[in-house]
């Protein structure tokens, strides 16, 4: 019982400290200097600093399928920095908006090779995004097969089925024989 009760609490703290390494390293405590420069023709001129983005996909979350567009089409007229490509491939990724990943999973690796200071400070939530993006890309594909494989095994029960239902209607159709009636046992020695 305890070594159960210290396993629970050394995963819960391990869990922790690769939380606070994340959020850390997201918010600049990682050692790296602090971004603070203004994204040029971002969206609503937010500063560029680590939260930025997350704070931009919660504000997707509450975004309608009509606004999502608009901000598709807003995203797109901008000039494609690295912020800007950070979000429109939360947008492309976004489960109620249209969905692009592998154009999403572009933009994402734009922002992984390059090497602009603002796209350094969003590399780590880009390659977050981009893991995402890829599973999501391999499971979407996985389901497609898997989607053929039904249609398939159901096409051949209904083949299967449609053949014993011709044999059971031959097998009706055929006249019926007399019963042979086997001669009694005694009747045999006569």
């Amino acid at each position: 019982m305890t070594d159960a009760l210290s396993d629970r609490a050394l995963r819960g703290l391990a869990i922790t400290a690769v939380l606070l390494s994340l959020v850390g390293s997201l918010t600049g405590c990682a050692g790296g200097a602090p971004v603070s420069a203004t994204v040029s023709g971002s969206a609503g001129g937010d500063e560029l600093r680590p939260a930025a983005p997350l704070e931009y996909y919660q504000m997707l979350q509450r975004m309608t399928g009509a606004q999502l567009a608009r901000e598709r089409q807003m995203l797109a007229a901008l000039p494609g920095t690295p912020l800007n490509n950070l979000r429109m491939a939360m947008l492309l990724g976004h489960p109620r908006a249209q969905q692009d990943l592998p154009k999403a999973l572009a933009l994402l690796d734009g922002v992984l090779k390059s090497s602009d200071p603002a796209a350094v400070a969003l590399q780590p939530l880009a390659r977050l995004l981009a893991d995402a993006c890829s599973e999501r890309l391999r499971l979407d594909t996985q389901l497609d097969k898997q989607g053929q494989q039904l249609k398939e095994s159901q096409r051949r029960v209904v083949e299967l089925q449609e053949k014993i239902d011709s044999l059971a209607e031959i097998e009706r159709s055929l006249p019926q024989r007399p019963r042979q009636t086997r001669p009694a046992a005694g009747a045999a020695e006569r």
